[in-house]
């Protein structure tokens, strides 16, 4: 039986909420619901290699610590390279389950990107706006400028004697 993808998806939110002692309990729920076999095995392994590296955030050799979890677009390589492990006939069932881990890891990280996405939309709306209220500001003051100046020159023409 394969861990329930509800107890995984709350196990992954909990990792990168780096809520850990409860990441570990959820871990442990998720073991005593897998059966004991060479994929489960290596699905529960990457799961717990996925916490430790979080955990352990300074060491300059884990793959965590080199992809941006922000990038949808890297995500998805990621993604796509692990789902192609997992399918492939040549790995071992410990290696499938292993990368499978991995490739839901990544389905749950892009699921959190596109629900973060519409909040930061509205922000770069409001900039585009804010862009759009100082470009029309500053074409006023350019518009006084120019009146002062014509003004200006108008009183210099009427009366020479006032020319600043």
């Amino acid at each position: 039986m394969v861990a329930p993808q509800t107890l995984v998806t709350r196990f992954f939110q909990l990792v990168n909420q780096r809520q850990f002692a409860e990441a570990e309990r959820e871990l442990q729920r998720i073991k005593h619901k897998m059966q004991n076999n060479e994929w489960n095995r290596g699905y529960y392994i990457a799961l717990f290699g996925i916490m430790l590296s979080t955990k352990t955030n300074n060491d300059q050799y884990l793959f965590l610590q080199k992809f941006n979890k922000n990038d949808v677009k890297t995500l998805k390589a990621y993604r796509k390279s692990f789902l192609k492990q997992v399918n492939s006939r040549l790995n071992a069932d410990y290696d499938r389950g292993f990368f499978s881990a991995w490739a839901d890891y990544t389905r749950i990280l892009l699921k959190t990107l596109s629900k973060v996405k519409p909040q930061i939309k509205p922000k770069l709306q409001r900039k585009q706006e804010i862009t759009i209220r100082d470009e029309l500001s500053r074409k006023e003051r350019q518009t006084d400028i120019f009146q002062f100046l014509a003004t200006t020159q108008q009183r210099v023409k009427e009366n020479p004697k006032n020319n600043p």
